[in-house]
């Protein structure tokens, strides 16, 4: 019998991470026009996120394409992870830490190298979930269908059986269509409302009575 995975995404899910101008912030501390942050870095940003540089290459490419020294460095990345990191969704958290043993659980998040040591410091994220797939750390990210393959894969779940939580439309879609069920994250009583009734309509995890 296949068991029910629930799975989720970070940012925007089991974080709530609003803007906080940081970027602007720096534009005006170093006189540059608005947007020039984002455009110097992209490729750096789009790296990252996939895994094609370490923190001390991201940290160096900083430096040099913003002319930054050390100390500001440090205080620009300070900024970067604080808004990145946003704080915990501590709801939506409880929920799912009260399913463990009814189900296979995951996290599946498009990220940035060095979130899983910050996050888990932060959040304990891996105590929450059995898998977490971090796109920095297999290469591809949502909603590149190759992605929810990872993720089921490391659960050992079919596609069918999983519900995919995600706040943004496209990877709601694109896990549809990698044959898993999805829900648009819009708040805590909708989304804790459709798990409940995923898990209501599948097997529960055999043999299971805690996190494996």
């Amino acid at each position: 019998m296949n068991p029910t995975c629930v799975m989720l995404d970070i940012g925007g899910v089991l974080e709530f991470t609003p803007a906080t101008g940081w970027v602007q912030r720096w534009e005006e501390r170093l006189e540059l026009p608005l947007g020039t942050v984002t455009e110097r870095m992209r490729d750096v940003w789009a790296a990252g996120s996939v895994g094609s540089v370490g923190e001390r290459e991201v940290r160096e490419e900083v430096a040099a394409r913003l002319r930054l020294d050390a100390p500001q460095v440090e205080a620009f990345m300070a900024d970067l992870w604080h808004e990145y990191l946003g704080t915990p969704n501590e709801e939506l958290i409880s929920y799912v830490r009260a399913l463990r043993g009814r189900c296979r659980l995951g996290i599946l998040s498009n990220s940035f190298v060095g979130a899983r040591e910050r996050e888990t410091e932060m959040y304990r994220f891996d105590e929450l979930v059995e898998q977490i797939v971090y796109s920095h750390e297999i290469g591809v990210g949502k909603p590149d269908a190759r992605a929810f393959e990872a993720a089921c894969e490391s659960l050992d779940v079919s596609p069918r059986n999983c519900l995919f939580v995600d706040d943004a439309a496209a990877n709601v879609e694109a896990a549809l269509a990698a044959g898993m069920k999805a829900h648009l994250f819009e708040d805590n009583t909708r989304t804790i409302a459709r798990i409940a009734a995923h898990l209501d309509a599948g097997p529960s995890v055999p043999g299971r009575s805690s996190r494996g």
